[in-house]
């Protein structure tokens, strides 16, 4: 069995002794493991790129790197022998989590962008780097990586838990343009779609029981056919142009409600039982109220201009200051009120 010294590469620091056998992945897989990196190549101590494990022999000293070429770590330079397509590759630090790339693919893909700017000279940032050289870049690094994706290979791909707002901000932080339009196409197809679909009545009975007397209550245009909401309190609610009507004969019932300053504003009421219900301060304008019973319900001060109280009963009801303006039909001795 052969044992060698690995070191990360350009550090002549913290080696790690280890046994070699298996293949040369083998040994890969044992130096990402050891020195906490993700070891794509093996150099020996003269720069030499090391393709076989049969030429490793025991108590060699080696250099293991994360995509960048081998840097002497005596002279922290690169070897003569390493031009062309090694050069290329750039390690980033990224909020603590290190990415392996090229420079042509941060370049060429958006070459106006922030990156493209960053790493177009072989020189930038040359006192921004870490221990291991890495190029730092104070950014998330979960958002940063489907942007570096995206510049690979043009298409965006996001992993299940990634929030897109997130990756758009950072798309948007590094400048690049083609990525936020995919991004906000992805974000707006990602919203469920409106629902338009008429409220339950016992869908109604739960918002109001869930809300709080102190909160607001919007159902504007909501379905309540027949709903019942007997000594329910939605004072200040929202009702505009409710449809309270149910064909098949079944009245809704909202006796004794407490409907303080509430807006039913055009709302469909034909036939309702407001007995005994507070609408003081209440809009009720253009509401169809024809059949409807208003008998002892407080009334004061509510704008009841455009409604239509044909027939409905409004004996012992309270209309201080009630507004009856344009109304649809006049009101009749026998609806008497005090």
């Amino acid at each position: 069995m052969r044992r060698v010294t690995l070191f990360l590469n350009g550090s002549p620091k913290n080696g790690k002794v280890v046994a070699v056998y298996g293949t040369l992945s083998d040994l890969l897989s044992v130096a990402s493991s050891k020195l906490g990196i993700k070891a794509t190549s093996v150099y020996n101590g003269k720069g030499g790129l090391i393709d076989d494990i049969a030429l490793i022999r025991d108590d060699d000293v080696l250099f293991v790197c994360e995509g960048e070429p081998f840097i002497d770590p005596q002279t922290d330079s690169k070897p003569e022998g390493l031009t062309g397509s090694h050069t290329d590759w750039l390690t980033l630090n990224v909020g603590g989590r290190y990415f392996t790339t090229t420079r042509s693919t941060l370049v060429n893909k958006e070459p106006d962008s922030m990156l493209a700017h960053m790493f177009k000279d072989k020189d930038v940032w040359g006192n921004k780097q870490d221990h291991r050289g890495a190029f730092l870049i104070d950014r998330s690094p979960e958002y940063f990586e489907p942007i570096l994706n995206y510049l690979r290979h043009g298409q965006l791909i996001v992993n299940d838990g990634i929030n897109l707002l997130g990756v758009l901000e950072e798309a948007r932080f590094f400048g690049i343009d083609s990525l936020i339009e995919h991004l906000e196409v992805a974000i707006k197809n990602s919203q469920p779609p409106e629902d338009h679909s008429p409220i339950s009545r016992k869908e109604f009975v739960r918002f109001l029981l869930a809300t709080p007397t102190k909160s607001e209550l919007r159902c504007q245009c909501a379905n309540l056919q027949g709903v019942k909401m007997l000594c329910s309190n939605a004072e200040g609610a929202s009702l505009k142009q409710c449809n309270f009507e149910d064909p098949s004969g079944l009245k809704a019932n909202l006796e004794g409600a407490n409907l303080k300053g509430v807006d039913m504003e055009g709302s469909q009421m034909t036939g309702i039982n407001l007995r005994v219900a507070t609408l003081k301060n209440a809009k009720l304008k253009n509401c169809n109220l024809r059949g409807a019973t208003l008998a002892g319900t407080d009334l004061e001060n509510c704008d009841l201009s455009g409604c239509d109280l044909q027939e409905a009963n409004l004996r012992g009801s309270n209309v201080k200051g009630a507004i009856f303006e344009e109304m649809l039909t006049p009101l009749h001795m026998s609806q008497s009120v005090r």
